[in-house]
């Protein structure tokens, strides 16, 4: 193999140098600009009042409006005009709403009303039988083995639930505030949906005309991409949580679980945040079946078993698919950041708010590589470094 010239090597120590010292300025410059936002936060207040009023009416009208585009195209596309497509499709849920307010909703409204009604009783029930288990030989041989104090266990979970307790009595206000909040979002959303449903098609162009000439290409592909992971997540998460509610409210009939109508209402809303809803749907029906009888807490549990199985295995497979192309594992870890950093809004749109959020980066990463040639092979030296020698060659 021949020796690299010096002159060669030089020449690529530069290269290499000045794209090192432009990765500083540039990382450098950024933190500035993150130091100088973050002393001057206060003028960005009002702005972030004015976003987090618009954005729930917003959210819900966007997600009403990629459920419900692809039946206003397809009557379009069935010459019927796209204004009376839109009123034909309220009329349809105007009349859906009516049959669930006068035949459903009186059925879960009393189930959910002896639900809370029993829910004391349960909790007693399920305390006294901890205590019990807590006294048995069988604890105490656990406990001993383990080396744990039991009183001090339950102290501890004592205080803990009278301080959770204490500040959730203080966050009444607050929560009233944001049910008031989302009603009257629920409100705006539908005449906010009735316009994207009418000009949607005609928003991404126009936000287009603002750019320049040269991006309007590049910005129009992350838009589709946006798009499409948004439609696709929303629509999918959404037949997977109903498929995941009607199992189970059969499951927990055909078992005989008491209130499987809000059981299984409780597991499809939760169900919209992965890995963890079901966790949290799960805990309520344990607690029914456990203080029903053993018997049922196993049947349950095979009934809970199956439908995640079913849903695993083959309902999210063949609707979600990997439309969004993201490890399990991140997803975990976005979830909890998202509800430490935002709450309950920030675990419902974690997930498609880091699809966003990867679209942009990988395509922001794209633009990059190919304006900035940091990433380009410096033809030189990989032609003397692969250039076999005289001898070497047969």
């Amino acid at each position: 193999m021949k020796r690299i010239p010096d002159g060669i090597k030089k020449r690529s120590e530069l290269f290499f140098k000045q794209k090192k010292l432009m990765f500083l300025f540039v990382t450098l410059m950024i933190g500035l600009i993150i130091l100088v936002f973050s002393q001057i936060s206060y003028i960005f207040t009002p702005i972030g009042i004015i976003i987090g009023t618009m954005s729930i009416p917003i959210i819900l009208a966007a997600v009403a409006y990629y459920l419900l585009n692809p039946l206003v195209d397809f009557m379009e596309r069935r010459k019927i005009k796209r204004g009376y497509s839109i009123l034909i499709l309220y009329l349809l849920i105007i009349g859906l709403l009516t049959i669930l307010i006068v035949g459903i909703i009186p059925v879960v409204r009393e189930q959910i009303m002896g639900f809370v009604e029993n829910l004391p009783l349960y909790s007693e029930e399920a305390q006294t039988l901890f205590e019990d288990w807590i006294g048995s030989d069988l604890f105490t041989q656990i406990q001993q083995n383990l080396g744990f104090n039991a009183p001090e266990l339950m102290s501890e979970l004592s205080s803990r639930a009278a301080t959770f307790f204490n500040s959730t009595f203080k966050g009444i206000g607050n929560v009233v505030g944001a049910v008031t909040e989302v009603m009257l979002s629920i409100i705006i959303a539908p005449f906010i949906l009735v316009y994207l449903l009418k000009d949607g098609k005609k928003l991404a162009p126009f936000l287009l005309n603002f750019l320049p000439t040269k991006t309007r290409p590049r910005t129009s592909k992350v838009l589709g991409e946006i798009s499409h992971q948004i439609s696709s997540y929303i629509r999918g998460q959404i037949i997977v949580s109903f498929c995941i509610g009607v199992l189970l409210y059969f499951g927990y009939l055909i078992i005989g679980l008491d209130y499987p109508v809000v059981l299984a209402i409780i597991a499809a809303f939760t169900s919209i945040v992965p890995y963890l809803g079901p966790t949290i749907a799960i805990t309520p029906a344990i607690i029914i079946a456990l203080v029903t009888s053993p018997f049922m807490l196993v049947k349950m549990v095979i009934v809970w078993t199956v439908v995640q199985l079913i849903e695993g295995k083959f309902i999210s497979p063949q609707i979600m698919g990997k439309t969004l192309s993201i490890h399990p594992i991140t997803i975990i870890f976005v979830i909890i950041v998202a509800g430490k950093l935002f709450g309950v809004v920030g675990i419902i749109l974690a997930v498609p708010g880091y699809a966003i959020l990867k679209v942009i980066a990988m395509n922001l990463f794209d633009w990059f590589k190919s304006t900035s040639h940091w990433y380009d092979p410096v033809p030189e030296v990989i032609d003397q470094v692969d250039a076999p020698d005289e001898g070497e060659r047969i």
